[in-house]
């Protein structure tokens, strides 16, 4: 419960730091409290339906815990031609996965979901969107998949890579749409829509003083 009335809750119903570092970097202040939702429902459906599907989801069941809140769920998946590659469960899996992406066009689908709770703790209000960017991998090497499961990187990340500060940067040659929707999460899109659907949760950008 939100007990400073002049402080707005928001909540990201993730336990991703990247997804933390991404809002924090625009600087929202928020908590997180992690969705209990079960992910394998992805299977077998349209791939930007289900992760829209799953995003609001996590936010319904992570807005019951919280009043007067703003409640942030997302989920992002990798999709090649029209699969949705998860997170690999062991090396064998990753190595499949970056040589099916080896030298092709992939797609990066987040879909995140945006609901408003009452002093109830009932949502009052609630909007979904998702956001698609083409990744286009250069040719791979056999050495160069061994060395990058090596790190262990490409276990928590779906698609077995991460286009931020790892050796993943390096396999990607191209991108077209947002670069932060490959990390994790659409910036770009989050701050236009909060403008419309819960402006007063709007981030505002700090001061930088000499």
């Amino acid at each position: 419960m939100n007990t400073d009335r002049n402080k707005k809750l928001i909540v990201l119903a993730s336990a991703s730091p990247r997804r933390k570092k991404l809002l924090e970097q625009i600087g929202l202040e928020f908590i997180q409290s992690p969705s209990d939702v079960d992910e394998s429902n992805e299977v077998g459906m349209d791939p930007v339906e289900t992760v829209t599907k799953l995003a609001a989801l996590k936010s319904k069941e992570v807005a019951s815990r919280f009043k007067n809140a703003l409640i942030i769920a997302a989920d992002t998946i990798v999709v090649f031609e029209n699969a949705i590659l998860g997170k690999p469960a062991d090396k064998n899996e990753a190595m499949q996965i970056l040589e099916t992406l080896s030298g092709k066009t992939h797609l990066v689908v987040t879909g995140v979901s945006l609901s408003l709770t009452d002093d109830s703790g009932r949502i009052t209000s609630s909007h979904e969107f998702n956001e698609q960017t083409k990744v286009t991998f250069s040719a791979l090497s056999l050495e160069e998949i061994e060395a990058y499961i090596a790190t262990g990187s490409p276990f928590d990340k779906a698609g077995a890579y991460g286009i931020q500060d790892d050796w993943g940067s390096v396999f990607v040659s191209s991108i077209e749409g947002d670069y932060y929707n490959v990390v994790g999460f659409p910036l770009h899109t989050f701050y236009q829509t909060l403008k419309t659907f819960a402006p007063e949760y709007l981030p505002k950008p700090k001061s930088v003083h000499a």
